[in-house]
């Protein structure tokens, strides 16, 4: 289990990379308990989180110490990163909403951000906190992360391909860090 205490926040994350699929979000954050289960779904991680922050404020120190504290988990679950595929890749629709990411899992972190969401709020959540999430989640794995939005109108459905593009660029049905060609073939056709 990976803890971090701020000023701002306590955020518990436990991370199983060859999980089920099963994802428990609590961050006082709705919206993002919803990206974070559907990540962990369709990564085929299990994912359990929680958080208290200063949500009196507003929602960034949590959506961001989240984004840190996850990165971190997956730093320390990929250990050395000896016998991973570093590179993956994922275009997931949502809809109207298309989202590609390509990551490198190589040690170094770099964040390509071209997702062009107009609208300033999905219900309470501020959208731009997305970049801040991803950003703090790459920098603390260590990953190139390009992440663009290709097509879309709805900022939900952009919002939520692209928390799934990433679980599946990934996780891409795990092969990354765990499974043969057949078990990610058959994980991947679910």
């Amino acid at each position: 289990m990976s803890i971090v205490r701020t000023r701002e926040t306590t955020v518990k994350i436990a991370l199983k990379l060859d999980g089920s699929g099963r994802g428990e979000s609590a961050t006082g954050v709705p919206f993002l308990d919803h990206m974070l289960d559907s990540f962990a779904r369709h990564g085929f991680f299990d994912l359990k989180i929680e958080a208290k922050g200063d949500l009196h404020i507003d929602e960034h120190h949590t959506v961001e110490d989240v984004g840190i504290v996850l990165g971190k988990a997956f730093a320390q679950a990929l250990g050395d990163r000896s016998g991973i595929k570093r590179f993956g890749e994922a275009v997931v629709p949502l809809d109207e909403a298309l989202c590609s990411v390509v990551v490198d899992i190589s040690g170094r972190s770099y964040l390509a951000y071209n997702v062009a969401i107009t609208q300033e709020r999905v219900g309470s959540f501020q959208t731009e906190l997305v970049h801040d999430f991803m950003k703090a989640m790459s920098d603390n794995v260590g990953m190139n992360l390009h992440l663009n939005m290709l097509s879309g109108r709805n900022p939900h459905h952009v919002i939520e391909a692209a928390f799934k593009a990433l679980a599946r660029a990934n996780g891409s049905g795990r092969p990354h860090w765990s499974l043969g060609v057949a078990e990610f073939f058959r994980r991947r056709a679910r």
